[in-house]
């Protein structure tokens, strides 16, 4: 079935593949609940929908595609779903879910028609590098403010946090303690952090141990709650576009990263590339259905790649390992939010690396790109920063008289962006 010999593995390479790419990203079981649990979400039912996005996510990715690709609920996807849809706007998370879903079914559509390559290569690199900082940016300014690092401030609008509180220096120690692991490339380096802190909280903080295995909690609370009527009243433009957006940059970078780095790229290309789009949109639908934000590709895969994974075994693996997280939940259920404050910091700043792609040379390519990184975290809004972004692109290269170079895609976004500006004024 996954065709081992030809891709020159083995059973117990693929299976041992499996077994890193999970413990590189299974701290989403943890810190995926604890962000949309901000958002009024029930926590226990979010941690079921996790585990069973990620299973089935990584399952079809495996099993259909063939690919070493795990799949679960993505970092920024989910910040944006309940910092900036929820809690920004103030509408309900059932249509928020209902947007996820929409935006799940508009990606299978592209992938189906075979649009999804023609939007990519549409939008400059300069602005799609500018958007996966920018939410870098998002996550590292949400992590300091659960890890009570960053305070709000009457005068300045933010300040630094109480740095004698023991949540706070707890979450400067699971901080150091993840990239000192990440840099001698122990596996599960955020995982261990992440323990790590959760153990500390017994001891200096007012948490309680309440157990370790248990049946899975009810998934009642968010199985098929999406409100499609609500997230239409919201507009297609303001909440859908910016999901379909920033899950088509995210999981297609992921899927071209990781495959490159496996090497499954013929001639530059993904031999395999619909199946894998595919995949990733009926992930996004599935999760949407289960109540959780959007599910894509992970690029921590990449570790798992790195041990010799090859085939859809290893993506298989981690889709058995999440389903055996389900009987966890009382664990999950004691981890308090400074304790993945250092994952999601951590992850943040391996986001920052990508400023290297933008052309700084060039004023009309790197200053949308500056405004979009900025706009994001400084708005505490993605869809902000993303329509900020383009907008400035497109009169920056129509008042150059470059707007030739300008592809149809982003004329088409950015003047959705201005009219949505213009109405909501």
């Amino acid at each position: 079935m996954f065709k081992l010999r030809q891709h020159g593995t083995d059973t117990r390479t693929e299976l041992a593949a499996g077994l890193t790419t999970f413990l590189t990203m299974a701290y989403i079981i943890f810190v995926n609940p604890a962000i949309l649990h901000d958002a009024g979400m029930p926590r226990e039912a979010v941690f079921v929908a996790t585990c069973l996005a990620a299973a089935i996510g990584s399952a079809i990715m495996g099993l259909y595609a063939n690919y070493p690709i795990g799949m679960a609920p993505g970092m920024g996807l989910n910040a944006y779903f309940a910092y900036t849809v929820v809690l920004g706007t103030g509408v309900a998370w059932q249509a928020a879910l209902g947007a996820v879903f929409l935006s799940g079914c508009l990606f299978v559509l592209v992938s189906v028609l075979g649009l999804r390559g023609m939007i990519v290569r549409g939008i400059p690199l300069s602005l799609r590098t500018a958007i996966g900082v920018g939410i870098g940016l998002f996550l590292g300014l949400i992590a300091l403010k659960s890890a009570g690092l960053v305070v709000a401030h009457p005068a300045t609008l933010l300040s630094a946090g109480d740095l004698h509180k023991a949540p706070a220096l707890m979450a400067v120690f699971g901080f150091l303690l993840i990239v000192t692991l990440d840099h001698l490339r122990v596996r599960g380096a955020i995982l261990i952090g992440i323990a790590a802190v959760t153990a500390l909280s017994f001891v200096f903080g007012d948490n309680q141990f309440k157990g370790v295995f248990a049946a899975p909690p009810s998934l009642a609370p968010t199985f098929m709650q999406m409100d499609l009527r609500g997230a239409l009243s919201m507009g297609v433009v303001n909440v859908v576009l910016v999901f379909f957006l920033v899950e088509l940059f995210d999981a297609t970078g992921t899927l071209m990263g990781v495959a490159a780095r496996a090497g499954l790229l013929a001639d530059g290309k993904l031999t395999r590339l619909n199946r894998a789009l595919l995949a990733d949109s009926a992930a996004i639908v599935a999760g949407a259905m289960l109540g959780t934000s959007s599910t894509t590709a992970f690029v921590e895969s990449a570790a798992g790649v790195q041990a010799g994974g090859r085939t859809g075994l290893t993506a298989v693996t981690v889709a058995l390992l999440f389903l055996a997280c389900l009987f966890i939940a009382p664990l999950a259920a004691v981890v308090p939010p400074y304790a993945t404050a250092p994952a999601l910091l951590f992850v943040a700043c391996l986001m920052l690396r990508e400023l290297d792609d933008i052309e700084w040379d060039d004023s009309t390519e790197a200053v949308p790109a500056a405004i979009t990184a900025l706009a994001i975290p400084f708005t505490y809004s993605i869809a902000e920063g993303i329509g900020f972004g383009f907008i400035t692109y497109a009169v920056l290269k129509l008042c150059s008289g470059r707007a030739r170079a300008v592809a149809p895609v982003v004329w088409i976004i950015a003047l959705l962006f201005a009219g949505r500006f213009a109405w909501l004024a």
